[in-house]
């Protein structure tokens, strides 16, 4: 199919009441049949979609979908109108408007179709009075909506009479038109599915967005399922790359008929994840046999690309109810995951009797559960029902809580991470501020980071006024003292930026202020001096470390880090874990070890316990270390002199 005028591929569908001509029109100006089905063929109703294609006077084509008319098929209606850009509403000169009109008429516009041209049809039936006064109601009824500009154009598809000017003014309405669901990944919703013998299983669907390629995989949702396309077809013609705004056939391997169905939808991998609520702007019209008002919580069918599922109506902030023509935020529950993204339309139908009584379009696919909207959320719906991204980027920037990650922020967004990412290269322009680099980026207000900077000295201030001895807190009990349910990156990032800054000492994984943190080494200084001379009036008996401290009036837990600091200054020497000499007690012990082996080559553990004038308690440790430093070596039953002293 060629591109419509202005280099677009455009979509043309049909709406209008049963038996007013619409599959007829079609034939006469495109000279394909679209009732495809036998039972159509036999009732003279459409039943299921049929597809053909029309040929412009500028050389343009339209791909054309013919939708049911008749009250039991407005699911399909439905389903027809999803894809499509331009609607050719079909209405006969001697019967007018009625009520699948209205009903194919709300579809259209909350589908968010932006065109619409008005084929009044079976002209040959009146005359040119009867059909100028027909045209005039019509005009009547469009006058202020969406289609109030609306060409008319009396039409007869068995004199020909109006055809000419039916695709003038088609042409006309394609013209510069800007397809709603442009984007780089592929996504079609699937409205038939079947089996070809030879060749498998192929699936219909107007091509939303992206583009199609034999080769290219595919995911099957909500199932997650994949397929690879085996070819692609444009109103049966094979074409090496399918791109939006097509009618498409593809001819898939690796599922079946049973895994692929009418309903589903084929993208592109990882591009949507299917939801079970979306935050919406919804429009509720109401209908024949309707409720005057749509009550907060009314179960609904909801119609999105084509599939319906069932699903529940949540008003926002309070709201009890919505009149006819009324609009209002509300968060649609689903009873069944469908694969929405953000700003795709969707259609809400009555359970029974099943009428169309509203719809509108998704803000935000994967919001959470709620439907009382924080300071700053009503301001993100904003921006997201006005397809602001970057002022929805800024509005979930204003409600984080903590700096976020461009992954993170496009999720709260409800935007794409490519969108995300660009908007917060500019606000860094612009004075937002960066913690660290690449994908794990963080990224946050000064306003915030203020705030946080000043919880993070708050916490440290008091977690050392709690803990004294202590040099620091570690990362994840840090967190705990905290605002707001920090992520460890987050914490890290904020760390990090206090640490550069000189807010904070880091010292082997643990975290101080650096004023409580002085503090706590001159505590730490004292304690050493205290062990030290415990250790110095000991000599070459000194007390195992917990007995150490307690001598020494230390906290346990500081005393290792005070016996480092000492072992480190050359004033003790450590032997075992919970064994310490005083540095000139040990080099007496060890000399003494050392002049015994020298004079005899070789002494036994008592012989050299008598030399050191020790105990067995501390020359066993004493030789074991001896014999880990190379100062002695085990022949046996004899030690004698190591490599060190040899």
């Amino acid at each position: 199919m060629s591109a419509a005028a202005g280099g677009r591929r455009v979509v043309l569908g049909t709406a209008g009441h049963i038996d007013h001509g619409k599959s007829t029109l079609v034939q006469a100006l495109t000279g394909e049949d679209p009732d495809r089905l036998a039972e159509e063929k036999r009732r003279g109703i459409t039943i299921e979609l049929g597809f053909a294609q029309l040929e412009l006077p500028d050389g343009s084509a339209l791909g054309v979908v013919d939708v049911p008319g008749h009250e039991r098929f407005v699911r399909q209606m439905i389903a027809g109108s999803t894809g499509i850009d331009l609607a050719l509403l079909c209405i006969a000169a001697d019967d007018g408007v009625m009520p699948q009109t209205e009903e194919h008429l709300a579809v259209l516009e909350l589908l968010g179709i932006a065109r619409c041209v008005v084929a009044l049809t079976k002209r040959d039936l009146v005359d040119a009075e009867w059909a100028a006064f027909m045209a005039d109601e019509v005009r009547g009824r469009l006058a202020g909506g969406p289609y109030a500009d609306a060409a008319v154009v009396p039409v007869s598809a068995r004199t020909g009479e109006g055809l000419d000017e039916l695709r003038a003014a088609l042409a006309a309405a394609a013209h510069g038109l800007v397809r709603a669901k442009d984007g780089s990944a592929a996504r079609l919703p699937v409205d038939r599915a079947f089996t070809i013998k030879g060749s498998g299983t192929v699936v219909t669907g107007t091509l939303w967005s992206g583009q199609v390629a034999p080769g290219d995989e595919l995911e099957v949702l909500p199932g997650g399922t994949r397929a690879r396309v085996r070819s692609t077809q444009i109103h049966g013609q094979p074409v090496e790359r399918a791109e939006a705004g097509n009618r498409v056939a593809l001819n898939l391997a690796g599922v079946d008929t049973g895994e692929v169905r009418p309903g589903m939808l084929l993208a592109q991998p990882g591009s949507v994840e299917p939801t079970d609520r979306f935050d919406a702007w919804l429009t509720y019209l109401g209908a024949p046999g309707a409720p005057e008002a749509l009550e907060t919580g009314t179960r609904v069918r909801v119609a999105h690309g084509t599939a319906e599922v069932p699903g529940r109506v949540l008003l926002m902030d309070g709201r009890a109810a919505l009149g006819a023509r009324e609009g209002a935020y509300a968060q649609i529950r689903l009873d069944e995951p469908l694969p929405a993204s953000r700003g795709d339309r969707f259609v809400v139908r009555s359970l029974t009797p099943a009428h169309v009584v509203g719809g509108g379009q998704v803000l935000h696919a994967h919001p959470r559960r709620r439907t009382n909207l924080k300071p700053g959320e009503e301001a993100l719906l904003n921006v997201l029902r006005a397809g602001d991204e970057d002022g929805a980027c800024d509005a979930a920037l204003a409600l984080a809580a903590a700096p976020v990650t461009a992954d993170v922020l496009a999720a709260a967004a409800g935007i794409s991470a490519a969108a995300a990412k660009r908007r917060l290269e500019e606000r860094c322009k612009q004075g937002l501020v960066r913690l660290g680099d690449g994908a794990g980026a963080h990224f946050a207000e000064r306003a915030l980071l203020q705030k946080l900077d000043s919880a993070l000295e708050n916490a440290l201030l008091r977690f050392h006024a709690e803990q004294p001895a202590a040099t620091g807190i570690s990362k994840g009990a840090l967190a705990a003292w905290l605002p707001g349910a920090l992520t460890g990156a987050c914490v890290d990032a904020l760390v990090e930026r206090a640490r550069a800054d000189g807010r904070v000492v880091v010292d082997g994984g643990l975290i101080g202020h650096p004023r409580a943190g002085g503090g706590a080494r001159k505590l730490e200084e004292q304690a050493a001096e205290a062990l030290a001379a415990v250790l110095g009036a000991a000599q070459a008996a000194p007390p195992v470390v917990s007995e150490l401290a307690a001598q020494a009036g230390v906290d346990a837990s500081v005393a290792h880090r005070a016996l480092g600091a000492l072992e480190k200054a050359g004033r003790i020497r450590r032997v075992s874990g919970e064994l310490a000499f005083d540095a000139s007690a040990y080099e007496t012990l060890e000399q003494a070890a050392v002049a015994l082996l020298r004079a005899q080559g070789g002494a036994t553990a008592a012989e050299l316990r008598d030399a050191m004038g020790t105990t067995r308690k501390y020359a066993i440790p004493l030789l074991e270390h001896f014999d880990a430093q190379g100062v002695t070596r085990r022949d046996g039953d004899l030690r004698v002199l190591g490599p060190k002293r040899a």
